[in-house]
This record gives structure tokens, C-alpha cells and sequence, in this order.
């Protein structure tokens, strides 16, 4: 059985859309919260059931030029402060041979605050090798593959909602110790930078489009629907 762990919100929904239409899916999915360490305190209260399988799935930006939003990203590690943390090669290439060409393998950097300025994202792509970035990988490869966690094979397939060529706005400030979305310091951060504004919403929309889409296929069994008009995969 699969479980898989996605950040709340809008990726959760984009999640659950896709298994909706998988009848016979027997996955479950579970809402995370943003952020590293927010992530490491809900997998400290985390109870293993039947789960043999974990993915993490959500949204990442594109460290570079290789990637655009849209594209669909399968992690073979993660990095995060110099340390990387392996994913399963069982599993991830279970994934990659359901996927196909649909998918990319990467490396991926989790990084413990938001990355929203291009030349920064395109210098960290120099200094790492790493492909995307998000905000909790890393803490789910390394929760999963200490020798007191549940024995499970783990996997991470993330969607990108932002390039690595343009500002996103700055919504640090939205974002909650707890690692929840505040809707009116996002609000009010949208209104101060319109245009990156804009564009990360459009990114997003585009992302969370892919997402729902690749659920769907992934969970399909014994079929491979055509997405080509509604999503672009």
C-alpha cells in the first residue's frame, strides 16, 4: 500500500483530484505541513499503519535552465546544508518505469527558507549540482532511513511551479511557524509585488494542473490515459 505525504492546501487538493478519479486506488494521502522543520515534528508523531511505500509528493522550483514549470521531477536524492540523503532505487524506479519519458530524475536541495530571487536559485544550482528545490524532502528521506523508522521504500515526485529565470514574491512572512499558509499576509505580500505576484500564481496553477494529472497516471493500473489536451504531459 502507498501512502503519500503532500504539503496542505492547494497541493493536497491537486492530490486528492487526482486519486478521485482512480476508483480502485487504494493509496492514501496525507496533508503535511510547509517547511523542514515543521515536517520533522509531524513525522516524530508519525503512526505507521499497513504502508510499505511512501511518496512525498507536492509543487518545487527549478534550479535551472533545464526545468521549466510544468515539468515533472523524480528525485534520486536530496540535499540539504552539505548532507544528502539517497531516495529508494526500488521504488523510485517503479515510478520512473510507470512515468516514462513523462518524467526527469533529479537531484533535489531542500532548502530551510523560501528561495525567491533568481540569481540566487541559479547560484545555488553552481555551488550543488541540484535540479529543484523545496522546502521538506530532505526531512522525509532522512526520517524514513533512520534504523528506528518504519521499514518502508520511499520515493519523491514533485511538479515545477516556478523557473529559475524570474523573481516569485517574497511570502516568508505568510508562511506560519507551524508551517501553515497565512491567506492575509499572503494577500497583502501579492499586493506589494504584483507582477512576481502573477507570475507565481500562473506557475502554480500550471503546476497543480500537472500534479492532479500525474496522480491520475501514476495510480492508473494496467492504463495510460491521454493528458495531452488537459495538462500538458
Amino acid at each position: 500500500m502507498v501512502t503519500i505525504l503532500v504539503p496542505q492546501g492547494a497541493e493536497y487538493q491537486a492530490v486528492c483530484r487526482g486519486l478521485s478519479r482512480v476508483p480502485s486506488s487504494q493509496a492514501k494521502v496525507l496533508a503535511i505541513p510547509m517547511g523542514i522543520e515543521p515536517v520533522r515534528k509531524y513525522l516524530q508523531q508519525f503512526t505507521h499503519g499497513q504502508e510499505n511505500r511512501m511518496l512525498m509528493m507536492g509543487l518545487c522550483g527549478s534550479l535551472s535552465k533545464n526545468y521549466q514549470v510544468g515539468d515533472i521531477v523524480l528525485y534520486q536524492n536530496c540535499l540539504y546544508q552539505g548532507n544528502l540523503q539517497e531516495g529508494n532505487n526500488s521504488f523510485t524506479a517503479d515510478i520512473h518505469n510507470q512515468l516514462g519519458d513523462r518524467v526527469s530524475l533529479v537531484k533535489g536541495l531542500t532548502s530551510d527558507r523560501l528561495l525567491y530571487k533568481a540569481t540566487e536559485k541559479r547560484q545555488l544550482y553552481e555551488q550543488s549540482g541540484a535540479d529543484v528545490v523545496d522546502m521538506e524532502g530532505y526531512a522525509f528521506l532522512e526520517f524514513f532511513q533512520q534504523p528506528v523508522s518504519p521499514q518502508v521504500q520511499i520515493a519523491i515526485l514533485r511538479v515545477v511551479s516556478d523557473d529559475a529565470h524570474h523573481d516569485i514574491p517574497n511570502i516568508t512572512s505568510a508562511i506560519g511557524a507551524d508551517g501553515s499558509l497565512q491567506p492575509l499576509p499572503l494577500a497583502w505580500e501579492f499586493i506589494r509585488q504584483p507582477l512576481a505576484a502573477t507570475r507565481l500564481i500562473t506557475g502554480s496553477l500550471k503546476g497543480l494542473k500537472t500534479l492532479t494529472a500525474v496522480t491520475q497516471l501514476l495510480f492508473t493500473p494496467n492504463k495510460i490515459p491521454d493528458f495531452s489536451k488537459k495538462s500538458g504531459i
